[in-house]
């Protein structure tokens, strides 16, 4: 079981299994413990067996699980752990590049959320879509930046990656699955970025980000939420449409079909249901 009404999703590191309790209280959407980035090398091991130790006395909520991506030598025993512990409801795959990296990765039964990060995975990124096993998906800024050989946190780099949540998105929306998921962002001492930074994901059509501290959580949800204003549009187009004209004005604009959706999915959104 997943949950579609995902804004945030807090990364927590395998090596650290007495963290993941608390995540999951934090009040995010998601916790998905990484047993990648956030692990080194030679604690790889060490870590699963911690996460393994955490599952098998854990009764409360599921968790995803960012496994080690394919080809690399901890792949094999990490979708083993996945698959023997019915509390993962979802497998992270970072570096996914086909159609035949998901397919591998669904045989431990679970949904597979597909990191796209680099440019094989670009290109493979309807075929990857088009899997059952895949409901969203996201990709990783800083990897995918690393691979197509731009610098990060530049304005080239935006313009660049803002093209990859483009094809992200429309993809998504041609193969019927969930919005996507931002990629994290580095700051998490600031509220107000990391509200601007949700803000202008929402406005892309993503419906979450990806998170690294608890304290990025109340600004991202504040971030995809719609503001007081947009709530008040919407009432006053949904309240003006009962009326079962074609079309008609609001505050000045002319209301049709196409706007009234986009005010309903307002009202969805700030009701939690998007």
């Amino acid at each position: 079981m997943t949950n579609d009404n995902l804004k945030t999703m807090l990364f927590v590191p395998a090596s650290r299994p007495e963290r993941i309790a608390k995540a999951l209280a934090s009040g995010a959407g998601a916790v998905i413990v990484d047993m990648e980035d956030a692990v080194s090398e030679n604690a790889k091991d060490t870590a699963r067996q911690a996460l393994e130790d955490f599952l098998n006395q854990h009764e409360g909520a599921g968790i995803y699980v960012r496994i080690n991506a394919r080809g690399t030598a901890f792949f094999d025993e990490d979708l083993a752990l996945c698959s023997r512990h019915e509390k993962v409801i979802g497998i992270m795959l970072p570096r996914a590049e086909s159609a035949e990296d998901i397919s591998l990765v669904a045989t431990a039964g679970k949904p597979v959320l597909p990191l796209i990060e680099t440019a094989k995975g670009l290109v493979a990124i309807h075929d990857i879509a088009a899997s059952p096993a895949v409901n969203r998906m996201s990709y990783g800024g800083l990897d995918l930046s690393d691979d197509l050989g731009i610098e990060g946190n530049t304005a080239g780099a935006e313009t660049i990656l803002d093209q990859c949540r483009y094809q992200i998105l429309v993809t998504s929306r041609a193969a019927g699955l969930l919005p996507p998921i931002d990629t994290v962002f580095p700051v998490f001492d600031d509220d107000q970025a990391v509200l601007t930074r949700a803000r202008r994901a929402r406005n892309m059509g993503f419906s979450g980000m990806l998170c690294i501290h608890p304290k990025q959580i109340g600004p991202v949800q504040s971030g995809f939420a719609p503001d007081t204003e947009q709530v008040q549009w919407a009432q006053k187009v949904m309240a003006a449409a009962e009326s079962g004209e074609g079309a008609f004005k609001v505050d000045g604009q002319m209301v049709d079909a196409p706007v009234i959706a986009m005010a309903k999915t307002i009202l969805e959104r700030a009701q939690g249901h998007y």
